[in-house]
């Protein structure tokens, strides 16, 4: 049976190319603070997977029969920037080509393209690198704010060499120009029976450096700053809700205020949980991601609680030292689940009334 509706009928203005470049825009601050901080091999590392991605889903596109137009709805360059901004900034060269290539056939046009996917496509990609290539995945380089690296990221010849090249092309050793991240560094300490505090003493751990982005870590997470500019865009461009991320953020703080009160040598504080590693990207722009979240306001509830609780429990007891993309795929699985016992009741349906 076909419904007519009347007219008039409005348009709301938006559209996905539209919506993709808001999150873009979003992104921006963090984007500006990754070059800043590890300079041009942050700009070749997202050049390279913006532009991988666009190149792969071309082909996919042509090989399908379908439209080359769709490219300009802007979801491929979304896709690598977001999945460079979740890379150390000593990712070679090979390994952006070959994660932008998962994140669109294997993490979007395996399931049928743009609407389809059941998890966010640079975040599954990420997982694929992690799990594929752990030792380029978790060496992290320490950013030019910290005066480390002998160096400097800032020379272009220099960082193009060592994108392409790596460390043996400089003819430097990969310990004089890495360093541990917060989160890797307290869980090594931990089980060298070293207390948390003592742990983050040893780092020299500043939560003002941490909100600033003055830490190791994957180009894109490292300031809180930057990412809560991006999150309160979005907000105020209602491009996302404040459910996701609320109950996201408030479920790790709370998990970690329960535990740090009861043990404090083993568990961190939460504020260093909200401001380490890729908790506040994953919350506003990995989390929120329309296609893999659920559609109602309490099932976008469960779903934050939910990621909350599996990033503390994987930060806490994993194995890996980071637990966010991890949680937020794991929930991705569940979205189904949630939305079928979370749907509001139809009202006038006969399901819905009181016998």
């Amino acid at each position: 049976m076909v419904v007519m509706l009347s007219s008039p009928h409005a348009h709301g203005g938006d559209s996905v190319r539209m919506m993709m470049l808001t999150v873009v825009l979003a992104l921006m601050p963090a984007t500006l603070v990754s070059v800043y901080l590890f300079g041009w091999l942050a700009l070749l590392l997202i050049l390279t997977c913006m532009l991988s991605c666009l190149l792969t889903e071309a082909i996919c596109l042509k090989l399908m029969g379908k439209s080359l137009s769709t490219l300009l709805d802007n979801s491929a360059a979304l896709t690598g920037l977001l999945l460079a901004l979740t890379l150390p900034a000593l990712t070679p060269w090979w390994m952006a080509v070959v994660g932008s290539v998962f994140a669109i056939v294997l993490g979007k046009q395996v399931y049928g393209g743009l609407g389809y996917n059941i998890f966010n496509p640079a975040l599954s990609a990420r997982v694929i690198l992690l799990i594929s290539f752990p030792l380029q995945m978790t060496t992290w380089i320490a950013p030019m704010s910290i005066n480390m690296p002998p160096l400097n990221l800032y020379d272009f010849s220099t960082c193009l060499t060592l994108f392409f090249t790596g460390v043996d092309g400089l003819k430097l050793s990969l310990d004089a120009i890495s360093m541990a991240s917060p989160l890797g560094h307290v869980k090594t300490e931990w089980t060298l029976g070293i207390p948390v505090a003592e742990a983050l003493n040893h780092y020299q751990y500043s939560y003002l450096d941490a909100f600033l982005g003055k830490e190791t870590g994957s180009i894109g997470e490292t300031s809180v700053l930057a990412l809560l500019l991006g999150g309160i865009f979005l907000l105020a461009r209602h491009s996302i809700t404040w459910h996701i991320p609320f109950s996201y953020l408030a479920t790790v703080a709370v998990m970690a205020a329960i535990f740090s009160a009861i043990h404090p040598d083993h568990f961190a504080p939460p504020m260093f949980h909200l401001f380490a590693g890729g908790l506040i990207l994953c919350a506003f722009f990995m989390a929120t991601d329309p296609v893999s979240s659920p559609v109602t306001p309490i099932g976008q509830i469960v779903f934050g609680i939910g990621c909350g609780i599996l990033t503390w429990s994987i930060r806490s007891f994993g194995g890996y030292p980071e637990g966010a993309m991890f949680s937020v795929l794991l929930m991705n699985c569940a979205v189904p689940l949630i939305d079928h016992y979370c749907r509001p009741r139809v009202y006038g349906h006969e399901s819905g009334r009181k016998r």
